[in-house]
């Protein structure tokens, strides 16, 4: 699925690792979520990372696989969550 609204308010975010501005939007790693060879993921799994924290995601550093996927799916939680708070009219 591609979903150019939802690219859209993903750029918006603060980057989900060390909240910096600019944004991008950073599709998930894995096959699980439609990634393949050539083949970027649905873009529901999508986070928002600066250019630096989306090139430490994609290079994997510091974590293997598994910890990457587990901090991925943290990361789309909270994402989540930042959306549907800014979509909420008037909070206060």
């Amino acid at each position: 699925m591609r979903s150019a609204k939802r690219l859209n308010a993903i750029r918006k975010l603060p980057c989900v690792r060390c909240g910096g501005p600019d944004a991008q939007a950073a599709h998930s790693n894995f096959s699980e979520h439609g990634k393949g060879k050539g083949i970027k993921a649905d873009d529901k799994y999508t986070i928002p990372l600066c250019h630096t924290c989306h090139q430490w995601f994609d290079q994997y550093r510091g974590m293997g696989r598994i910890e990457s996927k587990e901090w991925f799916l943290q990361m789309l939680e909270k994402t989540e969550r930042m959306l549907n708070f800014k979509d909420q009219d008037d909070v206060f």
